[in-house]
C-alpha cells in the first residue's frame, strides 16, 4: 500500500502590477482608398468551377442509364420498409438497382453509402456537390472519397424533380444529418434524443462491423433546401407524395444505410421537439436485379483516377521534370 501523497504547497501568487496609464493609439497612416464593398449577389455570368472533357466519367452515359431505368427485365430481390425514426443497412450487389420511396407520403431520409469490401471508400458529399450540384437528380453520380474518387452509384430515376413540385430544390447536399451533439448544443444541453439520423445510422451499421466514425455526410433524399439572402441554410416541407421514388444503379458492390428522419416531412421542424412525430412516415426500399445482360451493354465497373504521383512523398526536385503531370 502506497503512502498518501504529500500535501501540495500553496502557490505563491505575485501581486498585480500597477495599472498602465492610458495612452493614445499610434497615429497610423490611413489607406489611400477603402476597398469596395462586397457584392450582395454573385455575377450572373459565373461558370461552373468543375468541368470535364467529353467521355469523362463525370458525364453519365444517358442512353445506358435511361435503358436501365426503363427496362422491364428486372427482378425484385429485396423489399422492406424502414419504420419512422429508425434506420436500416443492406447490401446492394454491383449491376443492381435500388429504389428509395415514400410509400405512405412525404418523408425525408438520410443516405450513407460505402464500398461493401472497403468501408474506407465511402460517399463523399462535398466533392459530389462540386462535381454536380447542390441537389442531385437523374444522371448525377455519387462519388467516393480519396484516393478512390469513382462513382459508387448513379441516379437513374427521380419522380419529384421530374414533376417540378416544391419551391426549392430537392435531394439535398447542402446540409448533413441531424445529430444529438448539435441538438444538445442548440438547446443548452436539454436535448437528449437518441433518434436523430446520425444515431439511427450508427445503430444500423453496427451489425456490419462499422461504428460512429464510419457514419458520414449524407444525401438528404426527398428534402428541399436552399440558402437565404445571407447564405444561411433553410428547409421547407418535402413535396413528396405517396409513390414517389429516387432510384440508383450500383456501380460496385455497396453497403447502403438509410435513416427515416425524426423530423418526418419537415413541415413541423424544430430542435425543441414538439409534435413532429405526427408528420413522420416509413420509407420504402427495393433492390432489383437486371436480368438481361444486354441492358448493361457498354457498362464496366468504374476505376480509380490515373494519378500515380504519391502526393509528393517520393523525393522529387522541382525543375527536374514532372511539373506538367509527369511522374518519376
Amino acid at each position: 500500500m502506497q503512502a498518501p501523497p504529500s500535501p501540495v504547497p500553496a502557490l505563491s501568487v505575485p501581486a498585480a502590477p500597477p495599472p498602465t496609464p492610458a495612452t493614445e493609439p499610434p497615429n497610423l497612416p490611413l489607406p489611400q482608398s477603402l476597398p469596395p464593398p462586397l457584392p450582395k449577389s454573385l455575377p450572373i455570368n459565373l461558370k461552373p468551377a468543375y468541368t470535364a472533357s467529353p467521355g469523362s466519367p463525370l458525364h453519365a452515359d444517358r442512353t445506358l442509364y435511361t435503358r436501365l431505368a426503363t427496362t422491364p427485365h428486372r427482378r425484385l430481390v429485396e423489399s422492406f420498409e424502414i419504420p419512422i425514426r429508425s434506420a436500416r443497412a443492406w447490401r446492394v450487389p454491383a449491376k443492381h438497382l435500388f429504389r428509395l420511396s415514400t410509400p405512405h407520403g412525404a418523408q425525408v431520409g438520410d443516405l450513407n453509402i460505402w464500398s461493401a469490401h472497403n468501408p474506407r471508400e465511402r460517399f463523399w458529399a462535398s466533392r459530389t456537390r462540386q462535381l454536380h450540384a447542390s441537389h442531385l437528380t437523374t444522371f448525377d453520380r455519387l462519388w467516393s472519397t480519396l484516393p478512390y474518387l469513382r462513382p459508387l452509384a448513379t441516379i437513374t430515376a427521380d419522380t419529384i424533380t421530374a414533376s417540378g413540385r416544391g419551391s426549392g430544390r430537392v435531394h439535398d447536399l447542402l446540409g448533413t444529418r441531424c445529430d444529438p451533439y448539435v441538438n444538445a448544443l442548440l438547446t443548452g444541453g436539454r436535448g437528449q434524443f437518441d433518434f436523430h439520423c446520425h444515431s439511427n445510422l450508427v445503430r444500423a451499421v453496427a451489425p456490419w462491423g462499422l461504428d460512429e466514425r464510419d457514419v458520414h455526410d449524407v444525401l438528404n433524399v426527398f428534402q428541399v433546401t436552399a440558402l437565404d439572402a445571407k447564405g444561411r441554410y433553410c428547409m421547407e416541407a418535402s413535396p413528396a407524395v405517396a409513390g414517389d421514388y429516387l432510384e440508383f444503379f450500383a456501380e460496385t458492390d455497396l453497403l447502403v444505410a438509410l435513416s427515416a428522419c425524426p423530423g418526418g416531412d419537415l413541415s413541423k421542424w424544430g430542435w425543441e421537439g414538439g409534435d413532429m412525430v405526427e408528420c413522420c412516415r416509413p420509407l420504402g426500399v427495393e433492390v432489383w436485379e437486371v436480368t438481361d445482360e444486354s441492358v448493361l451493354d457498354g457498362w464496366k465497373e468504374p476505376e480509380r483516377p490515373g494519378y500515380t504521383g504519391g502526393n509528393g512523398l517520393v523525393p522529387r526536385v522541382w525543375g527536374e521534370g514532372g511539373e506538367e503531370g509527369e511522374t518519376k
